[in-house]
């Protein structure tokens, strides 16, 4: 059976002062999921634990996510997380930090039967 698009959560988050890109993106992610209850899989007769989640942020540095501590922000299911270069940074007026602001889109795919056509 094919995987299915069936959900798109997005979000934003930020650190304010600590220019801590992984706050920022767990933040994003938190913003886009819990704004939802999906009830998708039950009304289908899936377990939560059935969906896939693809996780894209986006923030000024991708490097400096911790792509793990974003994906344990997922409650059900099984995820991947792809951190590509977006958001925003604004460094402060006395030069010592800045505020980041990360992007986030949960996708939601689960294993549904063919349609006839």
């Amino acid at each position: 059976m094919p995987m299915r698009r069936m959900v798109l959560e997005i979000g934003m988050g930020t650190d304010i002062r600590g220019t801590d890109y992984t706050k920022a993106a767990v933040r994003a992610l938190r913003d886009a999921l819990w704004h939802n209850s999906l009830t998708i899989t039950h009304a289908l007769g899936l377990h939560v634990d059935s969906m896939e989640v693809e996780v894209r942020i986006g923030v000024p540095k991708p490097e400096e996510v911790d792509q793990a501590a974003v994906l344990a922000v997922l409650p059900h299911g099984t995820g991947t997380v792809t951190v590509v270069e977006g958001g925003l940074e604004i460094p402060n007026e006395a030069g010592t930090g800045s505020t980041v602001m990360a992007h986030a889109a949960a996708i939601v795919r689960l294993d549904l039967p063919e349609q006839p056509a």
